[in-house]
């Protein structure tokens, strides 16, 4: 069974997703790939949990660095656990490139080189906003680019960290 709860963030509505035990979802409401690991089945739920999680995002939006990271679940390819696995040990209030993280990876499975543009889709299908810091990763020359849940959160994420935007920018179109 999966459960679903309701989070009201000062950048808006998110959806968390559980298994009963742990986190398995974080969306902003309406976001690009919301609820993609979800089921049919899925119905609201008070546990414990989103208790956890909740109080994790609280920390998280009063601006400090929230201690104890609820448990997380995450389910995926190989490829896409590997990039999410390198999201997670991201610090707070630092960004790196999808080039990085392609040269991690490609060293991981041992081939010579790993497309920036795969890395994207594995980032960009992170099912846990927030907790897997994915908002964390810009382009190559401080490109705000890539975030499912808009450019406009990604770079409100950032400023709560207290990232330089200086060096940052939004893409033109």
């Amino acid at each position: 069974m999966q459960y679903i709860y309701k989070y009201r963030s000062p950048l808006g509505g998110m959806t968390l997703a559980s298994d009963g035990t742990a986190l398995t979802g974080a969306w902003f409401d309406g976001q690009k790939y919301f609820g993609a690991t979800l089921r049919g089945d899925a119905r609201e739920a008070d546990l414990p949990i989103f208790g956890e999680a909740a109080a994790w995002l609280d920390d998280y939006f009063a601006g400090s660095r929230p201690a104890a990271m609820p448990a997380l679940r995450l389910e995926g390819t190989a490829f896409r656990m590997a990039v999410w696995d390198i999201l997670r040990q991201i610090p707070y209030g630092e960004v790196v490139t999808y080039g990085h993280i392609a040269e991690l990876v490609a060293r991981k499975f041992g081939v010579g080189r790993m497309p920036a543009q795969a890395v994207g889709g594995g980032v960009g299908h992170n099912p846990i906003s927030i907790f897997v810091p994915c908002h964390r990763v810009v382009g190559s020359g401080g490109s705000l680019t890539g975030y499912a849940g808009g450019l406009d959160k990604k770079a409100r994420l950032l400023e709560l960290e207290g990232v330089d935007m200086a060096r940052l920018y939004v893409p033109k179109r």
